[in-house]
């Protein structure tokens, strides 16, 4: 690691991330006319977006920062995958990690793991059917559409929010951060699926001023302190369908899917590093 690099780690330690990202947050949701304009052309400048897959393509159009961040795709842009034995990618982004829950641990990077019980919001019970399970974390860039969908369809049972710290989730934080998608922030979604349980973990970072989900709305902020929890069943149960959205971040992050075990097999295309678009195959059913 270069000396730059260790002092963007050690930078991160020392930073109000709680405070600094909610700022940004008011920022990044004000309706500022001209001024929000020329921010969201600087960003697309900057990262190369490409705006011809939104459905709106004029910066212009756009009343916050945040409304284009959250931009929706064209319709029919991000087909799903019909094959009903193929699961569906989630999200556009990149893959951090993926393979095999052992010994109730997932890899982070090389040299780093962490707890699926800690992930979940240290329930054991959440936790156990995953062991010898799959996982995949998958990081969205500054670039990427932020909006997740549903892998495969599901019936929702748990939603927990779990607060946090607040580091960067890029390439370089996880490979030098300990613990560190068990200890940001996170929006812990199971859902009840014809494979068994499959949770999808909505990670906040520093500057991701808010994750969504399609029932719910806002789940943070605010953010607290406590962990808390939300059981549906009866009339409060909801169903999703292959592709449909669940959720988005407002300015970026990383979202970790598990599996049981015996239940998929990864397309073999993918490995640490493969960009990923939302509706391409995800995995095969066992």
């Amino acid at each position: 690691m270069t000396l730059l690099d260790s002092l963007k780690i050690a930078g991160q330690y020392c930073l109000p991330q709680h405070l600094l990202t909610r700022l940004v947050g008011k920022l990044a949701a004000a309706e500022a006319g001209l001024l929000t304009t020329w921010l969201i052309r600087q960003f697309i400048a900057r990262f190369g977006i490409d705006m011809s897959e939104a459905r709106f393509e004029d910066p212009a159009h756009y009343r916050t920062f945040n409304e284009f961040f959250t931009r929706q795709l064209k319709d029919g842009l991000r087909p799903i995958v019909a094959d009903p034995r193929s699961l569906a990618m989630p999200v556009d982004g990149a893959v951090s990690q993926l393979g095999t829950i052992h010994e109730g641990r997932i890899v982070q990077a090389k040299g780093h793991d962490f707890s699926a019980r800690e992930l979940l919001g240290g329930d054991s019970t959440l936790a156990a059917p995953f062991q010898g399970g799959q996982f995949a974390t998958i990081y969205l860039s500054p670039k990427d559409y932020h909006r997740i969908h549903m892998p495969l369809e599901g019936t929702l049972e748990t939603m927990i929010h779990v607060p946090g710290d607040l580091f960067s989730v890029n390439p370089l934080t996880a490979s030098h951060v300990p613990n560190l998608f068990a200890r940001n922030e996170r929006v812990v979604c199971l859902f009840r699926t014809e494979l068994g349980p499959m949770a999808l973990v909505l990670v906040g970072a520093t500057i991701v001023a808010s994750i969504e989900t399609v029932w719910a709305g806002t789940v943070t902020p605010p953010a607290g302190k406590q962990i808390r929890r939300w059981d549906y069943s009866g009339e409060q149960a909801i169903t999703l369908q292959k592709g449909q959205e669940m959720g988005l971040f407002k300015l970026g992050s990383t979202v970790v899917c598990l599996f049981p075990p015996q239940s998929i097999v990864f397309d073999e295309m993918l490995q640490p590093g493969s960009s990923t678009r939302m509706g391409t195959p995800f995995a095969q059913r066992c």
